[in-house]
């Protein structure tokens, strides 16, 4: 190789110019991209489960019930005529069907008691207090029950001389009363065992929503001379609003959906059939799946139109106390 040669193998490129990458430059780039595509798709394919779980016992079946809401399928026979929004008509001009909905106001009611209780209890049980990790395990201990489990056993606490009437007895009460035996007693008695049962929820996400709060504003707080209860007005009331706005939503639905207590304990009758007791009826007592499922979308809007109203009047704003 001349001087000449070696001068030029050595001099830097020109500005403005660059090297031409070799076979062995490209090469290390072909790793490089795929380990860029890799990243993307590996959310995916830990998604891939989940969705397509998801979608097959949820959105499929959601689907077929819109669908079988337009038919008068009975649920057993291949035929299904189409028969538009008739199932719709019925359900919101046959007063039989639409007047299940008033029962709620029991369970609406019996809702905002557990919401008051459980909000009493959370802040109560926040501060320093004897014995509070046994009164926590005490509240949230019935959410624990299986809810048929709960149907049986206070369907003899309420029955005739059963345990109510016994404890009412050493009281000098009058007992000769059937609890479950008119529209009014059923709804009241089972309202309250919705209390009993669904207060534990309520009260641990208070009781979460509560812990979250830093302790130096207690301590200020304390500082200042407050109360407990100007301690819970200025700040865990407006700690705890976006939890609190969650709870009124899970009470309305829940209002609405009430299912499996009632239906063990009255099976529905004496005025105590909710709308879910008489869509079950609908679909497998009298084989009507068309007008049942049409009645499950009636549900599934109202309950949706709801919480959109609600979430409209109540927004979650950002809470900062700092």
């Amino acid at each position: 190789m001349t001087e000449t040669t070696k001068t030029a193998a050595a001099r830097p490129p020109r500005p403005g110019t660059s090297w031409r990458r070799t076979g062995t430059a490209s090469a290390h780039g072909t790793p490089q991209r795929r380990g860029r595509t890799l990243r993307r798709i590996t959310p995916w394919m830990f998604l891939a489960v989940p969705l397509a779980l998801l979608i097959t016992f949820t959105y499929v079946p959601v689907g077929n019930m819109i669908y079988y809401s337009f038919t008068d399928w009975d649920g057993v026979s291949p035929d299904r005529n189409f028969t538009g929004v008739d199932n719709y008509s019925q359900i919101f001009t046959r007063p039989e069907l639409f007047r299940v909905f008033f029962v709620s106001f029991y369970y609406l009611a019996a809702s905002a008691v557990q919401i008051v209780v459980a909000l009493y209890f959370a802040t109560v049980l926040s501060f320093d207090l004897r014995f509070r990790n046994l009164f926590k395990g005490i509240l949230f201990f019935p959410y624990l029950i299986n809810g048929v489990a709960i149907g049986f056993v206070f369907l003899y606490f309420f029955q005739d001389g059963g345990t109510l009437d016994s404890v009412l007895s050493w009281f000098g009460a009058d007992t000769d009363r059937a609890w479950l035996g008119d529209p009014t007693s059923a709804n009241t008695s089972l309202a309250g065992v919705s209390v009993w049962r669904f207060t534990g929820l309520n009260f641990v996400l208070f009781l979460g929503a509560i812990q979250s709060i830093p302790g130096e504003l207690y301590e200020a707080a304390q500082l200042d001379g407050a109360s407990r209860w100007q301690q819970f007005r200025h700040i865990i009331a407006p700690s705890i609003k976006p939890v609190l706005s969650l709870s009124i939503i899970l009470a309305v639905s829940g209002s609405l959906s009430v299912f499996e207590i009632p239906y063990i304990m009255t099976g529905g009758a004496t005025g105590t059939s909710t709308f879910v007791i008489q869509t079950v009826k609908l679909a497998f007592q009298f084989n009507k799946t068309g007008l049942a499922s049409a009645a499950a979308v009636v549900l599934l809007v109202i309950i949706l139109l709801i919480t959109w109203i609600q979430r409209r009047l109540v927004p979650d704003d950002k809470v900062d106390l700092v």
